[in-house]
């Protein structure tokens, strides 16, 4: 997960939303990203 860049990190966790992959795939990014602390995208993703 760190080598992917930030912007590759929110296009795979929007497609892996839209896709409705597996939760746990799911989690996995939402973790990432909090680790990043990107809270918007995950917020704005929420509404899709």
């Amino acid at each position: 997960m760190r080598k992917l860049s930030d912007e590759l990190l929110i296009e795979t966790y929007f497609k892996a939303k839209e896709l409705d992959l597996s939760l746990d795939f799911i989690r996995l990014l939402e973790k990432e990203l909090n680790r990043r602390s990107i809270y918007p995208i995950m917020t704005i993703s929420s509404q899709a």
